[in-house]
C-alpha cells in the first residue's frame, strides 16, 4: 500500500526559465498543501536573474507538500512542490541528467519507465526546451570536483602532490558564472586550481581573489587600533540596525550589477554628446496625438526619439553590431531589436522590441506601450530581454540633463536622452525660448570609431530638430 502511495506522488522541479540560469527565488505560492491542481495551472511566481515568471504545474492532482517557503532561493533542478496524482502511474524523474533527490527512495519499478511526451514542465508562452536536461550535467557527478578540491587542498597544506584516481584525472569544467570567469582571466587565475566555496562547488569572486593573493603574514594592525576585533564579530559590531538597513543583492539587481561590471571592464566605452532644439518634435507629438491612426496608443517624445534612432541606424548600419571575443569577429546585425531601459521595483531591466526596424510608427507606438506596461507590472519575460542590439535609456524623466550610460552586454551602442527644458536658444538669428535636450551616445570603441559614432548621433539630432527628415530618410 505504501509503494502505491509513493508511486502516485510527482515532484515538480525548478525549471530553467531562462538561458542557463542556475537559480530562482520563490516570490509567491498560489496554492497550499491539500489544494487540487490541474495541468497548466500556475502554482507559484519566481524571480530569476532576468525577470519574474509564473510557473504552471504539468499534471493534475492534489498538492502534498510545498518544499520551500516564499523568499527562498532554489537551485534549478530542485523539487519545489510534490503532487499526489490520484490513480497515476509512477513518475519518472523530471530531469534524468541530474542526480536523484537525496530524499527520494529508490524504486526498481520506476527505472524502466519513461516520461510521457508532452508532459514536461514548461513556462507560460514557451515550448519545451529540448536541451533543458543538458544545461547542468555537472551537478550530478560531484565526486570529481570534490576529489580535485581535496587534491589541491592537500598540496596547499604542504603534504606534497596528492594522488587521485583515474576517474578524477579528467576534471570537468570548473563551475563559475561569466563575471567570475572574466575576473579570473583579468587576474591571471586558472579556475581549475581554485577551491570553490559556493553551493554545489561553484567558484565565487572571493575564491578567485583568494587564489590571486599569495599567502602572506597578516599585516600589522594600525596604531589607532587598540583592541583587535575578530572577523566573525566585525560585521555584528559595526552594524546598527536602528541606523542602517541591509538589502540582499539578488535576482534582477544582482544580474544587472554583474552585467554592468562585466561590460564596463570589457568594452572600451566612449561617450559623445550633442544638445539639440526639439521644439518641432514636441509640436509633432501633439499633432500625432490627434491622428486617428494613433488613437489609444502611447504617443510621446520617446516614440519619435526611437524612430529617429532607427533612421540613424538605417543610414549607418555598422553601428548595429556586436563583438565576438571568442572568434575575434565583428558581427553585423541585419535586424534591430531596440532595447528600452526601464526602472522597475526589482531593478533596471532592458526589454527590447523585436525587429523594430520593420515597424511603422503606429506599430512602434503599440510595442512601446506594451513594453512599458509589462515592465511596470513586473511581468517582462526572459525572452523579451534577450537579443537586444541597441538601447535607449531615458534619464530625462528623472529631471537630469543626460548621462554616460554603460553598454548592455553584447551591444555596440546605447543612447541616453536627457530632460527636455525650455532654454534660451539662437533660432533664426534671434535668441528665443526653445525646447532643448542633450543626447549622449555611448559606444564600444572596438566596433565603432569616432566618425561612425558622431554620424549616428548627428543623424538622431538632425531628425529631432527637423522631424520632416523622417519622410525623406526613413
Amino acid at each position: 500500500m505504501t509503494t502505491m502511495t509513493e508511486a502516485s506522488v510527482r515532484e515538480f522541479k525548478m525549471p530553467d526559465v531562462g538561458e542557463g540560469l542556475t537559480e530562482a527565488e520563490i516570490l509567491k505560492w498560489y496554492v497550499q498543501a491539500g489544494d487540487t491542481v490541474t495541468d497548466g495551472q500556475v502554482v507559484c511566481e519566481v524571480e530569476t536573474a532576468k525577470a519574474a515568471v509564473e510557473l504552471p504545474i504539468p499534471y493534475d492532482g492534489v498538492v502534498r507538500e510545498l518544499r520551500f517557503p516564499e523568499g527562498t532561493t532554489v537551485d534549478v533542478g530542485t523539487a519545489i512542490i510534490s503532487v499526489d496524482v490520484a490513480g497515476g502511474a509512477p513518475a519518472a524523474p523530471e530531469t534524468p541528467a541530474e542526480a536523484p533527490e537525496a530524499s527520494a527512495a529508490p524504486d526498481a519499478s520506476k527505472a524502466p519507465e519513461k516520461k510521457p511526451e508532452g508532459r514536461q514542465p514548461v513556462l507560460v508562452g514557451y515550448g519545451v526546451a529540448a536541451s533543458s536536461t543538458k544545461r547542468r550535467p555537472r551537478k550530478g557527478p560531484e565526486v570529481p570536483v570534490q576529489q580535485a578540491s581535496v587534491a589541491i587542498q592537500t598540496e596547499l597544506n604542504g603534504h606534497g602532490p596528492a594522488t587521485t584516481s583515474p576517474a578524477a584525472t579528467e576534471q570537468p569544467r570548473p563551475l563559475a558564472k561569466p563575471p567570475v570567469r572574466k575576473l579570473a582571466k583579468d587576474l591571471g587565475v586558472d579556475l581549475t586550481t581554485v577551491i570553490p566555496s559556493g553551493p554545489d562547488g561553484v567558484i565565487t569572486r572571493e575564491d578567485v581573489h583568494a587564489a590571486a593573493t599569495p599567502a602572506e603574514a597578516p599585516a600589522p594592525e594600525p596604531a589607532v587600533m587598540q583592541t583587535p576585533v575578530s572577523a566573525a564579530a566585525a560585521p555584528t559590531a559595526s552594524y546598527d540596525a536602528a541606523r542602517e538597513t541591509r538589502v540582499p543583492v539578488k535576482g534582477v539587481r544582482k544580474a544587472t550589477a554583474a552585467a554592468m561590471v562585466g561590460s564596463a571592464f570589457t568594452a572600451p566605452h566612449v561617450t559623445e554628446f550633442v544638445t539639440v532644439d526639439v521644439t518641432r518634435t514636441l509640436k509633432l507629438v501633439e499633432e500625432l496625438k490627434q491622428d486617428k491612426d494613433l488613437q489609444g496608443l502611447r504617443v510621446n517624445p520617446l516614440l519619435l526619439i526611437a524612430k529617429a534612432l532607427l533612421v540613424a541606424i538605417k543610414r549607418n548600419p555598422d553601428i548595429n553590431a556586436s563583438w565576438d571575443e571568442a572568434n575575434q569577429e565583428i558581427v553585423l546585425k541585419h535586424y534591430v531589436n531596440l532595447g528600452i531601459a526601464a526602472a522597475t521595483p526589482r531593478g533596471l531591466i532592458v526589454p527590447n522590441i523585436k525587429d523594430a526596424h520593420t515597424k511603422t510608427l503606429p506599430q512602434l507606438a503599440e510595442s512601446l506601450g506594451e513594453l512599458v506596461a509589462t515592465a511596470k507590472e513586473g511581468r517582462t519575460s526572459p525572452a523579451a530581454m534577450q537579443g537586444g542590439t541597441v538601447t535607449i535609456t531615458n534619464v530625462g524623466v528623472f529631471g537630469v540633463d543626460t548621462g554616460t550610460p554603460i553598454l548592455p552586454p553584447g551591444e555596440a551602442a546605447i543612447l541616453a536622452v536627457g530632460a527636455i527644458k525650455l532654454q534660451p536658444w539662437v533660432h533664426k538669428g534671434k535668441v528665443k525660448a526653445r525646447q532643448v535636450t542633450t543626447l549622449a551616445l555611448s559606444f564600444d570603441h572596438r566596433l565603432v570609431d569616432g566618425e561612425l559614432g558622431s554620424k549616428v548621433l548627428a543623424d538622431v539630432a538632425a531628425v529631432l530638430e527637423q522631424p520632416k527628415k523622417l519622410i525623406t530618410w526613413a
